[in-house]
């Protein structure tokens, strides 16, 4: 096992990774920006480096700076947690140059899999049903309109190397593609460094699903069960539950089967998540996969009781998974709400700011990842969240009810949050009924 390993992220991520490492006897070195010198991961850390400006791309992006950071702490290895450069194939090649573990898939799966059009044509070659879109990658805005035409309208622009619902654009015609192209490829590179984007049909309303996997090094593989992912707001989550409501147990059984498939076809070790889309048919599509920790792994954790990143940790280190699929036991429901510090009645405009009174949730079956603490000041240069709150029970409607509760207990002043906007979908009749869609938020909220 590690000594000691660099973090090469920021807020509840770094936290997150930092409360795990300690519990297994591994020091940390945390970096961070000049505008987060004063962040929790900072002073949670064994050691912190400050490694550059606010600008993501001369501090959390700055690869040559990090893995120099890393040499001189003498860390054995990185995590990149999720964002910035944990699906960056370039950064994981030059931590093996490096004799640096990277805690995560080997960069050619990095590539084959994080780049979405790459992937899509690895899934057809397995047999894996795919929603249709470009067979390769896109860079030029006129071959861009070609391949949406032979697809068809309406289509989704996507970033190749993109998640969290950056560089992402629905298009509904021709007239309007051109701008939505050229502004998700500007997105795309300014959040990513890559503007190489694909493109796919896009389905109408359909739920969201996800597997979590766990691979090891060895060739074993197992998966954690489902994420229902589909509350979203122009594709960023909102708020995500395990296990799906609306998932038969036929379905639950075959689309595990085939996420299992996906990870041993491509070789995958380490966490990593693969994503379907379920349409109103009750089919299933390949949509990506995200070679990395998700933002949404605590609620994994809490119906199936395995922490994923000290298991991210232990496979890093060369271990086997001592869990096979068969000794798998799923209790419970958990339901996580993304904390965000915004105005959803302004446009969900980001509030940043100092934090005053806080009172966090508390109580059997909450849990709360977050950098937040009394006198911190968020900075307007990343991420608007601030906190996700995981309510667990044993059954979907006790966790909801804790839910409320929860966010009812949650006070924080000096910014603006969107609680009760959370608070408004939790006690919709269609998030209580399970009969919501990516499209909920859109077609019912005016903001």
């Amino acid at each position: 096992m590690f000594e000691k390993i660099l973090i090469a992220n920021r807020g509840e991520i770094a936290v997150r990774i930092i409360r795990a490492a300690r519990e297994m006897g591994i020091k940390t070195v945390a970096i961070y920006s000049e505008v987060d010198r004063n962040a929790l991961h900072v002073k949670l850390a064994d050691e912190a480096v400050c490694i550059g400006s606010a600008s993501s791309k001369d501090s959390y992006l700055n690869m040559s700076t990090i893995i120099n950071t890393t040499v001189l702490k003498r860390a054995g290895a990185i995590h990149p947690g999720f964002g910035f450069l944990s699906e960056n194939s370039k950064f994981a090649k030059m931590c093996r140059d490096c004799k640096i573990k990277f805690i995560g898939p080997h960069e050619e799966i990095i590539h084959k899999m994080g780049n979405k059009a790459l992937a899509r044509k690895t899934m057809q070659e397995a047999n894996i049903p795919v929603i249709p879109g470009s067979d390769e990658v896109l860079y030029d805005v006129g071959r861009a309109k070609i391949v949406a035409e032979k697809i068809g309208f309406p289509i989704m622009v996507k970033a190749s190397s993109g998640g969290g619902g950056r560089g992402m654009r629905v298009v509904y015609s021709a007239a309007e593609f051109d701008s939505a192209f050229l502004s998700a490829k500007e997105e795309s590179l300014n959040a990513f460094g890559d503007d190489s984007m694909y493109i796919e049909k896009f389905i109408e309303n359909p739920k969201h699903i996800e597997f979590q996997i766990l691979a090891d090094e060895h060739g074993n593989v197992i998966h954690l069960g489902e994420r229902d992912c589909s509350m979203q707001r122009k594709n960023q989550k909102v708020i995500e539950e395990a296990p799906s409501s609306i998932l038969t147990p036929k379905q639950r059984t075959e689309i595990g089967k085939i996420a299992v498939k996906i990870a041993k076809t491509v070789g995958y070790q380490n966490a990593g998540t693969i994503e379907f889309l379920l349409d109103k048919n009750g089919d299933y599509y390949f949509m990506e996969m995200n070679t990395r920790l998700q933002v949404e792994h605590p609620i994994t954790e809490m119906v199936t009781g395995i922490d994923i990143v000290k298991k991210q940790l232990e496979i890093a280190s060369g271990e086997k998974l001592t869990i096979k699929q068969k000794d798998l036991t799923f209790a419970g429901c958990a339901i996580e709400c993304r904390i965000n510090a915004e105005e959803p009645e302004k446009g969900f405009r980001p509030s940043p700011g100092k934090i005053k009174n806080l009172l966090l949730p508390g109580g059997l079956g909450i849990r709360v990842d977050s950098a937040m603490y009394d006198g911190y000041k968020i900075p307007s240069n990343y991420d608007s969240m601030v906190a996700k709150i995981i309510a667990y029970d044993k059954t979907r409607e006790e966790a909801i009810c804790k839910m409320k509760r929860a966010l009812y207990e949650l006070q924080v002043e000096g910014i603006k949050t969107n609680i009760d906007f959370l608070l408004s979908l939790l006690s919709s009749s269609a998030f209580i009924n399970g009969n919501y869609d990516t499209a909920y938020i859109k077609n019912n909220y005016n903001f």
